[in-house]
């Protein structure tokens, strides 16, 4: 499934079970502070689109995935959980073939070509999919990855709930859960020590984006 070509060459698609390493590769270069446990493997990557081939999606450059994205199915759930708990240790055991909503685990651009609008093809591609399968929306945790590098600058006095709320009302910029918001996502509830990043405070702020 192609869900766009664009000028510049790129192909945004569905993930191939061959494309499993080149994800992984992307989701190193993308997150070096991730602890090793919640790193998504080439394993991880293959048995998500065994189990749910629509909700992987990768964007392909002169034949390499420079971006990919994971997700399942799922009945909403805006409660308390950890990242290894509703990815089922990142294996996505926890994928619920009936559920409602597409939450959205995982999604990473390589480095090098950021700030080109990727990962709004990726949201879009998934906006695709809940179309094409009659599901209500995309739910994800965004990560608050600007926390760490915001709070140096002031002797570490906020807390993440403090961040979070200055995120939340539009005072501060964060660099993943602010961009996810100008993808038409809105924020819900902060969940906290999701995982294990010293990055985000270990948290994560949870939106929503209806179809």
């Amino acid at each position: 499934m192609i869900y766009a070509t664009l000028p510049s060459g790129l192909v945004v698609r569905e993930a191939r079970s061959e494309d499993a390493a080149d994800m992984e590769a992307v989701q190193r270069a993308c997150y070096p502070t991730l602890s090793e446990a919640e790193i998504i493997t080439a394993a991880h990557f293959a048995n998500h689109i065994r189990l749910f081939p629509e909700g992987q999606v990768v964007i392909e450059y002169n034949g390499q995935v420079i971006a990919s994205a994971s997700a399942i199915r799922y009945h909403y759930a805006d409660k308390h959980h950890t990242f290894l708990e509703i990815s089922d240790n990142l294996w996505f055991g926890t994928h619920e073939p009936d559920g409602e909503w597409l939450y959205g685990m995982d999604m990473g651009v390589a480095p090098d070509y950021r700030g080109k609008g990727l990962a709004r093809q990726m949201y879009n591609a998934r906006h695709q999919v809940c179309l094409r399968l009659g599901l209500k929306g995309q739910i994800i945790v965004g990560m608050l990855s600007g926390y760490q590098t915001y709070n140096s600058q002031y002797d570490d006095q906020y807390t993440i709930e403090q961040y979070y709320e200055k995120v939340k009302n539009g005072e501060v910029f964060d660099p993943t859960v602010s961009v996810q918001e100008r993808n038409g996502f809105t924020i819900t509830s902060l969940i906290t020590e999701y995982l294990d990043d010293p990055c985000c405070g270990n948290a994560g702020a949870f939106l929503r984006r209806s179809v």
